[in-house]
């Protein structure tokens, strides 16, 4: 089923929903599963799983040159979905990036989660290298997010890269983008942020799920901005809860994004890491019951592996 399709027959509830990571290379699906297990209680319609670009090592060989060699932490991603829709019953969203892959390599990739029954997919630029300052694509792969939805509905359309096919079977794919509250750190402001997410809704982009944030006011101003707009599809929250001081400082760096100052002021006043932890999750849960109230489709979740914090949130809110 089509994550826009439980939007439309919810009836005005509020889903609730979770993003999970595939496991570090070497790992088994018992890691999912121990993740996936205490939260399915709460009847999530869907469960994201991210995509990880092969990033860069550099090894020191016996001459003393650097040889390059490329690796990827976290495989598996369409085999973790295709498992956690057996396990479950419940639909899996593959993340689709730009990064690392051709034109014909995602076109074969969308071909084979057609074949496993997987027609949610949530298209994503990805982000640069470890080791490169901005996102370099791959050669003859998609430079935009924009480009890789308009890949995706053009085989919606029965329209392939392949020049051979002439005639080819229409997918039907629900697509979902990123939206940025407090807007994408390399766009120049959140009006031209709002303008490129537009042009990706009329590419055939058909929810939004925002990154991360801890102030709903910005959260509800970015709602408003996208409806005047013109942008009329569903607009999914993202949330994460504080667990730990030096987020204060390393989430910031890292995705670009302003903690509210009563927030801010509470992590520092709090005594120890059970504190911090209180105070975070707190947070989180008034977050959560504030956009519920509100009637947003889902409360989506960024689990991050941290599966007690995660469940204490939505059982206070659920």
């Amino acid at each position: 089923m089509k994550v826009t399709d439980y939007f439309k027959n919810n009836q005005g509830e509020t889903f609730v929903s979770f993003e999970i990571l595939p496991p570090v290379k070497g790992g088994t699906m018992g890691q999912i599963f121990d993740i996936l297990d205490p939260l399915m209680e709460f009847k999530p319609p869907f469960i994201d799983v991210t995509y990880h670009r092969e990033d860069y090592i550099y090894n020191v060989k016996e001459s003393g040159y650097y040889e390059k060699v490329a690796i990827r932490k976290r495989p598996g991603t369409v085999g973790i979905c295709a498992s956690i829709m057996h396990r479950y019953g419940v639909d899996a969203v593959p993340h689709l990036i730009c990064g690392g892959f051709t034109v014909d390599e995602t076109e074969n990739a969308l071909i084979d989660l057609n074949f496993l029954n997987i027609n949610n997919v949530l298209a994503l630029r990805g982000d640069a290298r470890h080791l490169e300052d901005k996102f370099i694509p791959e050669p003859g792969g998609h430079k935009f997010a924009y480009d890789l939805v308009k890949q995706i509905q053009g085989m919606n359309e029965g329209k392939y890269v392949d020049s051979a096919i002439d005639d080819g079977a229409k997918t039907d794919f629900c697509i979902g983008i990123a939206g940025y509250p407090e807007k994408h750190f390399e766009a120049p402001n959140l009006e031209s942020d709002i303008y490129w997410l537009k042009k990706k809704v009329e590419a055939g982009a058909d929810y939004i799920v925002t990154q991360m944030f801890f102030d709903n006011d910005k959260f509800f101003a970015f709602v408003d901005a996208c409806r005047a707009a013109g942008i009329d599809v569903p607009i999914v929250p993202g949330l994460k809860p504080l667990t730990k001081r030096y987020q204060l400082t390393t989430i910031p760096r890292k995705f670009f994004i302003n903690f509210p100052e009563a927030l801010v002021k509470a992590m520092y006043k709090a005594k120890g890491p059970e504190a911090i932890l209180q105070v975070g999750t707190e947070w989180c849960i008034q977050q959560s019951k504030e956009l519920k109230a509100r009637g947003v489709p889902s409360l989506h979740y960024y689990t991050m592996g941290d599966v007690e914090t995660t469940r204490k949130i939505v059982e206070a809110v659920y």
